[in-house]
Parts: C-alpha cells; sequence; structure tokens
C-alpha cells in the first residue's frame, strides 16, 4: 500500500468515526467468503456499516479524532480487525451474538458505547443487554404515561360521576317548579273571578 493510499484509507476510516457513538471492532477472520457476506447483508439491513481495515490505520485515524481518545481500545487491535459503527447501542453485539449461534466467530475485540470503552469478548452479554436509546425513551414514555392515564381514568370517573350527581340535583329542581307554579296559577284565576263579581 503506498502512502497515499495509506492516507486515503485512513481518512475513509475517520469519516466513518467522525460523529459516530457507537464503535465496535470484531475479528471477523476465520469466516469464508459466504459467511462475510452475509454478515455484512445482517448488517446492513440494520444500518451497522462494516468495514474490514489494517490495526496500524484504524489507530491512526482514531488517533485523529477529536473530542475522543480511543486509545483504551488500541491493545485490542491484533489480526484481523473489522469496524462496525451504529446509532443503536446494542445492534452490532445482537448481530454478533447471533451470527455467533452458528459459528465461533465473529468475535468482539473492543466497543465504545455511550462514552465508556469494553475490552475483550467476554462484555458481549454486557452489550447486549445495553438498551438502545429508542427502547429507554420507549420505556420512559410508558412510565410517564401509566401515572398519566391513571390521572386522565379518575378524571373521567369524577367528571361522569359529577354528571350524575348533576342530573340528580337537577331532577327534583325540574319537578319543584311546576309545584311552585301551581299555587300561582289559582291567584291568577281568583283575580279573574273578582272584577267578574262586580
Amino acid at each position: 500500500m503506498t502512502k497515499d493510499q495509506k492516507v486515503v484509507a485512513i481518512q475513509e476510516i475517520k469519516d466513518l468515526l467522525q460523529d459516530a457513538k457507537v464503535v465496535y471492532v470484531a475479528d471477523l477472520e476465520g469466516l469464508n467468503a459466504g459467511k462475510a457476506s452475509d454478515f455484512r447483508r445482517q448488517a446492513f439491513k440494520q444500518n451497522i456499516k462494516v468495514k474490514v481495515v489494517k490495526n496500524t490505520l484504524l489507530q491512526k485515524a482514531m488517533e485523529q479524532i477529536e473530542g475522543v481518545d480511543y486509545s483504551e481500545m488500541f491493545q485490542s487491535f491484533k489480526g484481523n480487525s473489522a469496524i462496525m459503527i451504529s446509532e443503536t447501542a446494542n445492534a452490532p453485539a445482537k448481530l454478533i451474538k447471533d451470527f455467533r449461534k452458528k459459528d465461533e466467530k465473529p468475535a468482539l475485540k473492543s466497543a465504545f458505547v455511550q462514552e465508556t470503552f469494553y475490552i475483550g469478548d467476554n462484555n458481549l452479554d454486557t452489550l447486549v443487554s445495553i438498551k438502545s436509546r429508542e427502547e429507554m425513551i420507549g420505556e420512559i414514555i410508558g412510565l410517564l404515561q401509566s401515572p398519566i392515564q391513571r390521572v386522565v381514568s379518575a378524571l373521567q370517573n369524577k367528571s361522569e360521576a359529577g354528571e350524575a350527581t348533576t342530573e340528580e340535583v337537577a331532577a327534583p329542581a325540574v319537578e319543584e317548579t311546576p309545584a311552585e307554579a301551581a299555587p300561582e296559577a289559582p291567584a291568577a284565576e281568583s283575580t279573574d273571578e273578582t272584577p267578574a263579581a262586580e
């Protein structure tokens, strides 16, 4: 690889990493061409970018990224490496775990997720159990909706009870009104009769 090619390769890696919040480095070595393309296809379906990279170029690209110190991951850069970039924190871990049901590989080398570093394949289960942003938002909305639904339900029950009470109060008032009007009617009749008597 020429110097110019290396510069281009480093820039490509930097472009992938630039605003990445979820970065996994995995070992795909040992996957045959068919399995490797199947892994890439599944990753693509889940919006996970996968790129096989040279360790030295990956390290140089990471050293040039501002705002994140990836140096903790460098110790895991041995052998074949592929970077996996995702928006969802646990998506690459789930993909690796699902793929491992049939094969020993891919193996997790390291990961940078939610501003925390995970080094070694023994962290795979921990990463799988991390809730994605969407899952967390869904849970929070569910928790918030629960009391709101109770309040709305209580208010509806109260307003229904209030309407029933209002109807009960209104009903006797309607009955009383004619009763009060009734005595006035004979009084009106007697007034009419008085001039007739004269």
